[in-house]
This record gives C-alpha cells, sequence and structure tokens, in this order.
C-alpha cells in the first residue's frame, strides 16, 4: 500500500513528507492506522547524529492507532484493537523481561538497525530504498508496519491523541520520579528540564508525595506550566538553581534530581550532583551525545556522602503494565495527559513543530494524523 510518512535523507536537515509503500505485515507483525504521534526530542536526536540510527528513516516513535491487520503468528491482536507503540520493544520472555524490567527487553538492542526484529529487513520504502524506524517504529507516518513485541492494547475509549505520550515521554518522566528516583512523602526534588519528560517527571513527584519540586528552566512559558503541574519553586538557570535549592530544602539539598534536559551536558552532572543531599539520588534520564565521553563529577562528594547516580530508560516502567495504569489514572484525574500537549501539527507541520520546542514554545507537540479527524466525526 501507499502511505505518507516523514523521512529524513541526511543529518541537520529536515523532516520530507513523502508517499512511500509499504509492504504487508509478515508473521509476528502488525499493520497500524496511526491516529496520532508525539513529537519527543529523541526524534531531533537523530536528525542531529546524537542518537546513530541508519538513514533514511522515518521518525517517531510515540504513536497510537487502530490494527489494521496482522501477521499469521499474533494471536492476541485482531484488526479494530486499539494500540500504544512502546518505544522499546516487550518479548515477556527474555530476563529483564520476565524480571519486571520490560524497559530493559533484550530485543531492545535491535532497533539501533531500523530495520523489522523480525528478519532484520524493512516493509517501507521509497525511491527504491529502504527506510529505516526510529526504534522500530516510525510513528511520523498514517499508517506503519512494527513487530507485535512493540505493541500494547488499551480500551477503544481513551483518546489516541493523549495515549500516543505514553509510547515514550510521559512515562519516562513519571517512571523517572516513581520508580528510579523512588521519590517518597515528603522528599525533595528538582527536575532539570521542561519538557515532556520533566513535566511528566514534576507530575509523577507530586503524585508520589514530594513536598519540594523545583524546576530549572529558562523558559517562562515552561516554568508556569510546572507550577500549574504541582512545582513549588522555579530557576531560570543552572546558575540560579543552587541558591533556590538551598532555600526550598534548608541548605539540606534534593532528595532526589531528575535530569530532564533536551541534550544531557557532561558538564552539568557535577552540578546536579552538588545539589543533592547526602544519600541522595540523581537520575540521569536525558539523552547524551553518543560520543560524550567526559563528565565533571566531585567524586569525594560522592564518596563521603554516599550520593547515588543511576541512569533511567522507559522511566524504569513495564509498559505493558503501567500504559494501561496511566491512562487509567487519567481517566480518575490523578495525572494530566491534556496539560502535556500544547499545539497539534499535521504531518506536513512536522518541521513547525520541531522549531517550536527549540523556541520553547511546547511541553508537547503532536502530530494528529487524518484517521483521528475521521474518527472524530464518526464519534
Amino acid at each position: 500500500m501507499k502511505t505518507q510518512a516523514a523521512v529524513l535523507w541526511e543529518r541537520n536537515t529536515e523532516w520530507t513528507v513523502e508517499e512511500i509503500e509499504l509492504d504487508r505485515p509478515k508473521e509476528s507483525e502488525v499493520l497500524v492506522e496511526l491516529h496520532a504521534s508525539g513529537m519527543c526530542h529523541s526524534d531531533d536526536h537523530i536528525v542531529t547524529g546524537d542518537m546513530p540510527f541508519r538513514l533514511p528513516c522515518i521518525g517517531g516513535h510515540e504513536g497510537a492507532g487502530v490494527v489494521k491487520e496482522v501477521g499469521a503468528h499474533v494471536s492476541w491482536l485482531k484488526p479494530g484493537d486499539h494500540v500504544v507503540f512502546g518505544f522499546i520493544p516487550s518479548c515477556g520472555r527474555c530476563r529483564p523481561c520476565s524480571t519486571g524490567h520490560q524497559s530493559l527487553c533484550d530485543l531492545g538492542a535491535k532497533i539501533y538497525s531500523g530495520n523489522q526484529i523480525q528478519d532484520d529487513t524493512a516493509r517501507h520504502h521509497l525511491r527504491g530504498e529502504d527506510l529505516a524506524l526510529a526504534c522500530g517504529i516510525g510513528s511520523f507516518a498514517h499508517h506503519t508496519v512494527v513487530n507485535e513485541a512493540s505493541c500494547i492494547k488499551i480500551e477503544d475509549h481513551y483518546p489516541l491523541d493523549r495515549a500516543c505520550l505514553l509510547g515514550c515521554g510521559f512515562i519516562t518522566g513519571w517512571g523517572s520520579a516513581v520508580y528510579t528516583a523512588d521519590i517518597a512523602p515528603g522528599d525533595t526534588v528538582v527536575v532539570a528540564g521542561i519538557g515532556g519528560i520533566g513535566a511528566a517527571a514534576v507530575q509523577g513527584a507530586k503524585l508520589a508525595g514530594a513536598r519540594v519540586i523545583v524546576v530549572i528552566d529558562p523558559s517562562e512559558y515552561k516554568q508556569e506550566r510546572a507550577f500549574e503541574l504541582g512545582a513549588t519553586h522555579v530557576a531560570a538557570s543552572w546558575d540560579e538553581a543552587p541558591g533556590v535549592v538551598a532555600e526550598a530544602t534548608w541548605h539540606r539539598g534534593a532528595d532526589r534530581f531528575i535530569a530532564a534536559m533536551g541534550v544531557g551536558d557532561g558538564q552539568l552532572v557535577g552540578k546536579a550532583l552538588a545539589m543533592t543531599a547526602k544519600r541522595g539520588r540523581l537520575v540521569v534520564t536525558n539523552i547524551h551525545p553518543m560520543l560524550e565521553r567526559q563528565v565533571s563529577v566531585n567524586f569525594m562528594d560522592l564518596t563521603l556522602q554516599e550520593k547515588q547516580i543511576v541512569g533511567s530508560l522507559y522511566g524504569s516502567a513495564n509498559p505493558r503494565a503501567d500504559i494501561p495504569k496511566i491512562l487509567e489514572m487519567s481517566s480518575a484525574g490523578q495525572v494530566d495527559l491534556d496539560a502535556m500537549v500544547t499545539r497539534t501539527y499535521p504531518l506536513d507541520k512536522v518541521n513547525d513543530g520541531y522549531a517550536d520546542m527549540h523556541a520553547g514554545k511546547n511541553i508537547r507537540g503532536v502530530l494528529r494524523y487524518p484517521a483521528a479527524d475521521l474518527a472524530a466525526t464518526a464519534g
């Protein structure tokens, strides 16, 4: 079949929206008509080269839509089912999955090839070339074919243009607070960077019972949104932050510090650790450039005050359990997915969405596709 997709041909250039050829799904694969896709900063890392996906590549990994066709070996999904894509596939059989760490599924090692997990070949084609897929998904498209391990079935009544956020950003930020940081009632917390991940981390910290939530972000718009989501203090810069954190925590430092900037910087790791309390935990969630090899850290501070530095992938979450759970929490008013979406765009405005992200205008932009409008009209 033919469909529309946003393709990146060269680093540091714009996405081009073109008509591509899409093959039918093979045995363990699923054809999905997408309704929406979140515009995560990680897809911009493909543009800059910080994430080394093969080019040409269809972007997007925060997608949600409706199943149209399933392969012969797919027994638990059928046409008409609503699904969210997990940017890390989950096989349910490897050691990480079987011990409750789906975010570290062994199949995740295969997504950087850009090809299908099943046989390392492509289903998406253009100009006689095979197209790679961001995270094996390629949600910057009206249709895509993915492995069943990347699909999480959800109930039909949830809005797909909000559910798509759970494919990466919201769970990554929320889980960074609730799971990786393990915030407890009364804790003091700092969140650096209030994009889609940082804003979700603020919501997670509030729900976990944090008493103080300091956010660091230069955007006045994002500072205002952070207050609405539960922040208690703001700092406009890393230079201003130590004073704000000291005053907010009675000079003890933050029990938990979550680094959620758009691009990680090794020179800021030491600054974050310095604002972390004795026995505190620094959670590094943001992506650092692949080739960055140096960080600036006072290791005497690390040792003598028993501080911790830990990484967080997909918020240390289990997407097959957490995506339905967070949707239920959203219905109950315990998390606010609507507040995460600043603007929506059609697929052909994908570059405008990323321009707005870089300008600090969006918490999260969402691409909304024709299928979503048709469903709304039919409803």
